[in-house]
């Protein structure tokens, strides 16, 4: 079993990296947890629609047995090669050099093993890593436990990113079934701004199982736009955690656009330390075929006068599964919160599905709060108005489904990233959308 593999990999793993004391009983406490809890099953209320049965049969390689190379002009249509941007780039887990373009000028964008194993970066690491990401969830601690490889972000105090930073993680299908844990660790100082695009892409039909963890913090005045390409293989299955947690005044926004794979699961957590900040947590999920995709939402209003904003919107067809799981926790001190979340879906087959279940937990008193949800199929009286001016009923419902997306669209903050995903959603939808993004 996968589970065993894993766990007697463990001590190997250690062997081959040159790991801190404190380290090692971080990894140690985090394969424990994973060991006695194993992999999560629908037993487990968060994990009640999503089963990970299918994909844990089959026989995932923990390391890679060769190290793979790949040409820019391969892989350049996943980069967003429009405008100038840092990259950090990995094959099959293992950092690529030739692709990647690193830099140390004002701020950090680099490797996580570097930050991990060298001593000037202690203190960093002592301070942020695994402080937010859950010590009990069971894919959380099987991450940590071999977190090595991933990217190291740091944008000092009053600092501003020059230009958007890309994630890119490759999966060269060498290997017949390969399991990788990409760890990544963003830092955002005070009265700074960072816009980061992560990806993880197959390419060719061999299963992959990425299960990634990332943690993000947001100083006072922080913003931090994110956003997550999901347009992945057939084969590709993604269990994708994110911690986020923010200070006073921050403005942290995850935006996810899922239209792609066979499994994905996003779980998205948002904690506040301080108050007057906002969260926004946006997503698109277009699949079809036997396709599954499961967002999984936390927001932890702690401290008063603090907003959060969830808003994900999905369409689904043939037999694709559809999950919304999203909760908002208001404490007792968090006077004057203001939460409000949204699932909105379009079913376009009978054996779609979905599975919504919006949730708020709320033990403070002078607060304004709201949740929502709806599944329905398209306007079939806009359909027809649509049609008698002449527009071909499958543009109609292409256009119909663009307008019903396009609250989320809006937010993307990156012009060339607004115009890549509309392309995707095109694509998705079969048509050519015949305006100017």
């Amino acid at each position: 079993m996968l589970r065993e593999k894993l766990v007697s990999s463990f001590m190997a793993f250690e062997e081959k990296i040159d790991v801190q004391t404190d380290l090692h009983d971080i990894r140690t406490a985090a394969i424990k947890n994973f060991e006695n809890k194993g992999f999560p099953t629908k037993k487990e209320e968060a994990w009640k629609y999503t089963s990970l049965n299918s994909i844990l049969k089959n026989d995932f390689s923990v390391f890679p047995n060769t190290e793979n190379t790949i040409e820019y002009k391969e892989v350049k249509k996943y980069f967003l090669h429009e405008i100038d941007t840092h990259k950090v780039v990995f094959v099959d887990g293992v950092f690529s050099s030739n692709l990647s373009s690193t830099t140390h000028d004002g701020i950090d964008v680099c490797l996580m093993s570097s930050a991990l194993n060298k001593p000037k970066y202690k203190m960093v690491i002592d301070t942020y890593f695994n402080q937010i990401a859950s010590k009990d969830e069971s894919l959380t601690s099987l991450n940590t436990a071999f977190a090595n490889e991933g990217a190291y972000i740091n944008i000092p105090k009053s600092k501003v990113a020059d230009k958007p930073i890309e994630i890119m993680y490759f999966s060269t299908g060498s290997e017949k079934a390969l399991l990788v844990q990409p760890r990544n660790l963003v830092i955002v100082g005070e009265n700074s701004h960072v816009q980061i695009i992560e990806r993880h892409q197959c390419l060719n039909d061999n299963a992959v199982l990425t299960n990634s963890v990332t943690e993000i913090f947001a100083a006072k005045r922080a913003i931090v736009d994110y956003y997550k390409i999901q347009n992945d293989a057939a084969e590709a299955n993604l269990i994708d955690n994110t911690y986020v947690s923010q200070k006073q005044e921050s403005h942290v926004s995850v935006q996810t656009f899922s239209f792609g794979g066979n499994l994905t699961r996003n779980n998205l957590n948002f904690y506040h330390f301080g108050e007057r900040l906002t969260s926004t947590l946006n997503g698109i999920t277009i699949i079809g075929e036997k396709q599954h995709v499961d967002h999984y939402t936390l927001v932890n209003h702690a401290t008063p006068n603090c907003e959060s904003f969830q808003d994900y919107k999905g369409i689904f067809s043939d037999r694709a599964t559809g999950v919304f799981n999203g909760k908002v926790f208001v404490e007792k001190e968090a006077q004057k919160t203001n939460a409000f979340q949204k699932s909105n879906n379009i079913l376009l087959s009978d054996k779609a599905t979905i599975n919504a279940k919006p949730q708020l937990e709320i033990f403070a008193d002078d607060v304004k709060c709201s949740h929502g949800c709806t599944v329905g199929q398209l306007d079939e009286t806009a359909l027809f108005y649509m049609q008698q001016r002449g527009i071909p009923k499958k543009e109609a419902k292409a256009l119909l489904m663009y307008a019903f997306s396009n609250a989320v669209i809006e937010n993307i903050k990156i012009p060339e990233l607004k115009k890549r995903i509309t392309a995707i959603i095109a694509n998705k939808l079969g048509v050519k959308l015949g305006f100017d993004l």
